[in-house]
């Protein structure tokens, strides 16, 4: 009987060194899944890191020439961005897609959407030929307005100069905030000369201005374009309209009281 019991506490022996050694090996192979998990976080980590710092300083590109970061403080709707003032690295917006695939930013679109219904009901039809860009498409645009006047003999300093008379730096561009559209008019129902006399006439009502007036280009520093709308709000939109302000003056204006 003794023999017996020392031989089954022998055999129990065993099986907890057995477990220990399992224990022990598993221990082992966690420690190394955990390490090969570690190490690919920490690759997706920092690819992401790379990917996001390189957008960032593609977004920033003014500021590494000297262009600020625009004020915010004045509120979403009365951010100015042009060559002077940068959109800041911070900067977030919700996008909504209209009917013929274009994005603007969500806040202005009732009153887009309101904007044009009127208009549609005075007989006009109109649509956004552009609204949200990216960085990628900003730069793609003004690439290719250079090699137009490149290609017109112009040398590249000469064709990039006249190029921001027309498209903003990437970085500097509306555009960018979604808060900006293009609005082309349907031809085969009215002309652009109506569309565009409409707009002039009744946007500041739906907090909408024409943000390169003719009589405003050496402070906007762009050529007219009588259609390309901003959004400000109705309040700034009609205190624009009655001092006959462009952004830069409202902004300059509100700044000052």
């Amino acid at each position: 009987m003794e023999r017996c019991m020392q031989r089954i506490g022998y055999g129990q022996r065993s099986r907890y060194g057995q477990r220990s050694r399992y224990r022990h090996m598993y221990k082992n192979v966690s420690k190394v899944v955990c390490r090969i998990a570690l190490s690919v976080v920490i690759i997706i980590s920092g690819s992401m890191i790379l990917k996001t710092g390189g957008t960032f300083l593609r977004q920033n590109a003014g500021f590494l020439t000297g262009t600020e970061k625009a004020d915010t403080s004045l509120g979403w709707n009365l951010i100015l961005v042009n060559k002077d003032y940068a959109i800041p690295g911070h900067y977030e917006l919700e996008l909504t897609q209209l009917s013929n695939g274009k994005e603007v930013d969500s806040r202005i679109y009732p009153a887009l959407q309101e904007m044009f219904d009127d208009a549609r009901m005075s007989g006009l039809q109109l649509y956004v030929r552009e609204g949200y860009r990216t960085w990628e498409e900003q730069q793609a645009i003004m690439e290719e307005r250079i090699a137009e006047y490149q290609a017109q003999g112009y040398s590249k300093q000469e064709a990039k100069k006249m190029a921001e008379g027309y498209v903003s730096i990437p970085g500097t561009s509306e555009h960018q905030l979604g808060l900006a559209v293009d609005v082309n008019a349907d031809t085969s129902v009215s002309s652009s000369d109506e569309v565009y006399a409409w707009l002039d006439a009744n946007a500041y009502r739906y907090g909408f201005i024409k943000r390169y007036p003719s009589d405003k280009t050496e402070i906007t520093g762009v050529n007219h374009e009588p259609w390309h709308y901003r959004y400000v709000g109705r309040e700034a939109a009609e205190e624009m309209k009655e001092n006959n302000f462009c952004l830069e003056e409202y902004v300059e204006w509100k700044e000052s009281r």
